[in-house]
Parts: structure tokens; C-alpha cells; sequence
């Protein structure tokens, strides 16, 4: 975020009456000042919103049907239990760990660019935990076996079963980020200087923290003996490298949008920061799949069977090998344009370049991670999964959730970090 000293040098601007509005000023009603700032905006704002509300009423729907008829709609089966839900689940733990990537260079190395962006950062890793909550509950079937998960109130088995790891890291994630953002764009809005301790520590922790919730998801995965696939220690650093390859990818295309959309500062180092992080990634996670790839076919294993069902398939079941191989081409496309010069410059080359690692990337932990690891199945038998319509819709339901909730909170962090909402022209208009 911002200086200490320009806050201070702001709020030292004011006169004995703002000085008294700002105390006065609660917390609850700048949540409903922030309530309003989410509501408002022009017919562009209006018409994105309404698509993503009907996008995501689609999916709501569809949903429902699968609660009514249960998960026979999809098409897992006992043999796949796994299917759409869970890769997205996996992939949106990455884009709420990628976030770190800004968090990092902003507090560690005072970078000043990076403290102007990184609440974009913080506010992406807010909208991914919701969406991967929504995910999982999407693929509980019943959404009433959720209270199995929660602490006293369900068998939550913590500390033996990996799964309640995975809700504590999750959900203390989303309190430490709504914290954070919230005490930062309140303090801001008044026109005060944060306290440092009460959100420095909590930004330490949350920089931990990331690195702690895709390592735990990744443990969830390789600490299951029956699937071998899995069963690589390859698969946490190979969970955060990729982590480190969407977030700055998706961050870089929402800072172009925001700087051609709004008067929000983007910074030229920002981008090239996360430039360089994509870069770096993205080499260290194709020579991880590469390695991967040399364990499968030359040393065999017991891994062996589901790698040759991935990348060539078996027979004329070879519903993954067009998934695999396209992830792996747009990753190799991404890398090579990243590596151009002074591509920070070219615009259209790194929007192309971002949109091919994301999608790389979301295939990878999807199709080509998750669905793997159940074919062949434990008794050895080869039952491919497509998802179904039903399932499509409803992750094209959370997804356009997610984007209306990161823009209503995108809505409300611009205006108030460009300063064109303070309290002091909130108490003029009134």
C-alpha cells in the first residue's frame, strides 16, 4: 500500500472539523459507505455486472438441479470421484497463493510500485477463496455434509486427516486477507496512517500462510498411498511454482484493464516484476514436468500406467491426451513470448502471453492432474470422465461469481487507494 509518510502527510492536511468527522466515522458505516461504492458505477460497470449475475444464476440453477437429482447428473462415478470441481478447487488454492507474489517485493524489499498494486493482489486472493469454497461445496453433493467440516459441530478429525489442514489454511487465509484489506482501505479512506501492528504482523503471517495453503492441498494429493500418480515429491514445489505462474499472469491482465478502465497508478516496475516472476516459473515448472515426464517413461513405476493413459492414452480411450498436450503447448508458446525483450512494451504480446499461461496452467492442475490420478482405477480398469453439461454450468456459475465478487471489491479499493473517495468528500456530498 502506500507510504506511511503520504497518509500522514494527508491526514495532517485536514482542519479540527474533519479531524472530529474521522473519529466518529465507524468501521460498520464505512461498510455501508463500501456497500454503496460496490452498487454504483456506469453502463459499463452495470452491464459486466449483469452478465456475471446471469452467468452465475445459470449455474445457480444448475446446481440446484444436482442437489434435486443428486450427483448422478455429473459424470463421476466411484471410479472418478474427482472430476471438474476439484480441478478448480486446486487451481483457485494457486491463484489465492499467487497473490503472495505481489505481498512479497511490496513488504519485504520496500518496492515502491509494487505497495501501490498489491492490494490487487490481496483483494484476488479474497475472491479465490471464495470460489474455492463454493467449489467444494458444489462437490459434497448435499451441501448439509458441509457441516462435517466445521471444527466442534462436525467429525472434522483434525489433526490425523489432511482435509481439516486444508479448511484451517483456507479459511484463516480469507480472515487474514479481509483483514488486512479492510483495516488498510479504512485507514486510507479516513485519511489516517495505519497503525504498523495491526496489519504488519498479519501481512508476515499471510505471506507464510500462502506458501502453506497450496502446500497442504498438495500433501492432501500425495499423501493418498492407493494413488500412485500422486505419489511424487515433485508435487508441492511443482503446486507453488505453478501457483506463481498464474497469479502474476491473471494480476498483470487485471493491472492492464485497471489502467486503461481507471486512474488508479500502475506502476511500470509492477508489471515487470511479475514479469520476471512468470518467466522464472514458468522454466522451473516445465523442467518439472519434463522430469516427470523421464520418471513415467523410463523408469516405469507403479505411476507408469495412469502417465501413459495422460500423454498417449489406451487405445481408443484417450479422452486426456488433447487436454495435456495443449497444456503443455500453450505453456511453451507463454514462455518463449515472456523471454522477448522488453516485452513489458508490447502489450498485445504480454496479454497473448498471460492468457496462454493461465490456461496452461488451469489445464495442468485440472485434466491433467486431478482425473489421472483415478485412471487407471484400483482395480486396474480404464473409466474415462468428460464433465458433464450439468457440471460445465455450474463452474461457469462460481467462476462468474468470483469475478463479480473481485470486481465489487476491486469497485470499492480503487476509488478509495486513487483518492477520489475519502471521508472528506464523503461528508461534502452529504
Amino acid at each position: 500500500m502506500e507510504t506511511t509518510k503520504n497518509i500522514v502527510e494527508g491526514a495532517e492536511g485536514g482542519d479540527d472539523a474533519a479531524t472530529d468527522a474521522r473519529v466518529s466515522y465507524s468501521y460498520p458505516r464505512f461498510l455501508w459507505r463500501a456497500a454503496g461504492l460496490a452498487t454504483s458505477g456506469g453502463p459499463m460497470f452495470y452491464g459486466w455486472m449483469i452478465l456475471l449475475t446471469c452467468v452465475a444464476l445459470v449455474g445457480a440453477n444448475a446446481w440446484a438441479i444436482q442437489v434435486r437429482d443428486g450427483m448422478i447428473v455429473t459424470n463421476m462415478t466411484d471410479h472418478v470421484s474427482w472430476g471438474l470441481y476439484i480441478s478448480n478447487f486446486t487451481f483457485m488454492v494457486g491463484l489465492a497463493a499467487g497473490g503472495v507474489m505481489m505481498v512479497i517485493p511490496a513488504y519485504i524489499y520496500h518496492d515502491r510500485d509494487m505497495h501501490d498494486t498489491v492490494i490487487i493482489g490481496e483483494l484476488l486472493a479474497i475472491a479465490s477463496i471464495v470460489m474455492c469454497l463454493m467449489f467444494v461445496i458444489a462437490d459434497l453433493g448435499r451441501p448439509d455434509r458441509f457441516i462435517h467440516m466445521l471444527p466442534l459441530i462436525g467429525k472434522f478429525n483434525f489433526p490425523i486427516s489432511m482435509l481439516t489442514w486444508d479448511v484451517i489454511v483456507l479459511n484463516g487465509y480469507l480472515v487474514l486477507n479481509l483483514h488486512i484489506c479492510g483495516y488498510l482501505l479504512y485507514k486510507r479512506f479516513l485519511g489516517q496512517a495505519p497503525n504498523p501492528k495491526w496489519y504488519i504482523p498479519f501481512v508476515f503471517i499471510s505471506i507464510g500462510w500462502a506458501v502453506s495453503i497450496h502446500t497442504v492441498t498438495a500433501f492432501l494429493y500425495c499423501g493418498l498411498g492407493g494413488r500412485p500418480f500422486w505419489n511424487t515429491a515433485l508435487l508441492a514445489p511443482k503446486f507453488l511454482t505453478s501457483a506463481f505462474v498464474s497469479g502474476p499472469a491473471f494480476i498483470i491482465i487485471v493491472l492492464q484493464l485497471i489502467r486503461r478502465l481507471t486512474s488508479f497508478p500502475v506502476g511500470e516496475g509492477s508489471v515487470r516484476i511479475l514479469i520476471g516472476i512468470m518467466r522464472i516459473t514458468l522454466l522451473i515448472n516445465l523442467l518439472m514436468t519434463v522430469s516427470e515426464i523421464f520418471t513415467i517413461f523410463y523408469t516405469g513405476g507403479t505411476h507408469a500406467a495412469a502417465g501413459n493413459y495422460l500423454y498417449f492414452g489406451h487405445g481408443d480411450q484417450n479422452e486426456l491426451v488433447p487436454w495435456i498436450w495443449s497444456s503443455i503447448g500453450l505453456s511453451v508458446i507463454a514462455t518463449i513470448i515472456l523471454l522477448r525483450p522488453n516485452v513489458h512494451k508490447h502489450l498485445f504480446w504480454l496479454d497473448l502471453a498471460c492468457v496462454l499461461a493461465f490456461v496452461g496452467i488451469w489445464i495442468e492442475k485440472g485434466m491433467g492432474l486431478i482425473i489421472p490420478g483415478f485412471v487407471p482405477s484400483t482395480l486396474h480398469e480404464i473409466v474415462e470422465y468428460a464433465p458433464s453439461p450439468t457440471e460445465w454450468k455450474v463452474t461457469a456459475g462460481i467462476w462468474a461469481m468470483g469475478l463479480l465478487v473481485y470486481t465489487v471489491l476491486l469497485k470499492v479499493g480503487i476509488p478509495i487507494f486513487t483518492g477520489e473517495e475519502t471521508i472528506t468528500n464523503h461528508e461534502h456530498r452529504e
